[in-house]
């Protein structure tokens, strides 16, 4: 009984302070009430999925652009796609753009096959949108002006630094900027559905919430031409995300991309890659001169790469100014982005980088000795400078 009588005493009390303090006793209650919501709302939040988050961010923008690389690869273009149809449904309008060119032949194919529209832009200006996505690089390049754009998000799987206003997921350890995307549908549980309307392909005609066959399909050669058929540079995610997409893509389509007719420069640039080939075993190098088309010096990397005794292989070759690099290596002792990175490191206007597997780089002429009006670097100064950085000397 005592306790009870106890009890109610404080009950009292309190009721009586309440009344003598309501002010005071109504902040309580609403801090309270304002540390639960709060609560309640960071568990939500963090309970969210990176995809949900993002889509969430791009839903409140009316114009958005997805910007690719300057030449985008079919990893880059699908990742453009799937970010696209991640906002499908919403009042958000997409339009997805790149710099520089589509040549490659398996590129080009990937663009055709699925009947694929980009926008190409010449400078910062022709970037008409409220907000740009980058997919497949964390930091503009290649255009003039590109240093101005201020991206709110950011997808991608390369080493760097830039990151997104409102979100950024950089998974550098992933083989491929599609994995991260189809990861995302995953998480959401997106369905897959046709994408095809009297024979012909029309991705733009998928409902919300689901992956049109020709995405899959793009996606998954993505994956695999980044991770050259999931052989290298890759980690259990990319199998995983191949092992969804399957079930959406369309095998045909799959052969059509990747087995493209191959352009007769091709074949010539390849061929004097292996002629002018220096080999100091376990590097190579080689500089096929003049080529028109660019995308033809990493396929002639990919290709002596392929020579028993060689680990690591540089290839370069001159095109509208610039001698472009391309990197490849398949030893542990060579992260060839960096070595790269290295050799262009203090040459004015030059950029270079990438994975550990494969880097690429660029070098204006007016730099080069001898080509150039400057002093810069000579051709066979940049040779030692490549076979100094794949040995680790640089």
């Amino acid at each position: 009984m005592r306790r009870v009588a106890a009890g109610g005493l404080q009950i009292d009390a309190a009721a009586a302070y309440a009344i003598e303090n309501p002010l005071l006793v109504a902040g309580v209650v609403a801090a309270l009430v304002l540390l639960v919501g709060a609560g309640v709302w960071l568990y939500r939040y963090l309970g969210r999925t990176p995809g949900e988050r993002l889509r969430r961010a791009l839903s409140d923008y009316d114009r958005l652009a997805v910007l690719m690389h300057p030449n985008p690869d079919p990893d880059a273009m699908a990742s453009a796609l799937a970010v696209d149809q991640l906002v499908a449904g919403t009042d958000t309008s997409v339009s997805l753009l790149y710099s520089g060119e589509i040549r490659r032949p398996e590129n080009r194919a990937f663009q055709t096959v699925l009947d694929l529209d980009f926008d190409r832009i010449e400078s910062v200006d022709d970037v008409d949108a409220e907000a740009v996505v980058l997919v497949d690089h964390n930091r503009a390049r290649g255009f003039p002006g590109a240093e101005q754009i201020d991206p709110v998000a950011v997808v991608d799987h390369h080493p760097g630094d830039g990151e997104g206003e409102r979100f950024t997921d950089v998974r550098t350890d992933y083989g491929a900027c599609a994995t991260i995307l189809a990861s995302y549908f995953n998480e959401l549980e997106f369905e897959f559905t046709e994408s095809q309307t009297n024979g012909e392909i029309d991705i733009d005609a998928a409902p919300a919430d689901t992956i049109p066959t020709a995405l899959a399909t793009g996606m998954m050669y993505g994956i695999q031409s980044d991770t050259r058929s999931l052989t290298n540079g890759c980690t259990s995610s990319d199998f995983a995300a191949a092992a969804f997409l399957y079930d959406g893509m369309d095998g045909d389509l799959l052969n059509r991309i990747a087995n493209p007719q191959v352009d007769a420069e091709v074949l010539d640039v390849k061929s004097r890659a292996i002629t002018n080939r220096e080999v100091r075993a376990p590097y190579a190098f080689s500089d096929v001169g003049d080529v028109s088309n660019t995308d033809a010096i990493p396929q002639a990397a990919d290709e002596l790469e392929t020579l028993e005794g060689v680990s690591a292989v540089v290839v370069v070759g001159e095109s509208e100014g610039s001698i472009r690099v391309a990197g490849r290596s398949r030893d542990d002792r060579v992260h060839i982005g960096r070595a790269i990175e290295a050799v262009v490191d203090d040459i004015p206007m030059a950029e270079g980088g990438g994975h550990a597997r494969m880097g690429g780089g660029k070098v204006p002429i007016e730099h080069m000795a001898g080509l150039g009006p400057s002093d810069g670097v000579s051709r066979e100064e940049f040779k030692e400078r490549v076979f100094a950085a794949m040995a680790g000397e640089l």
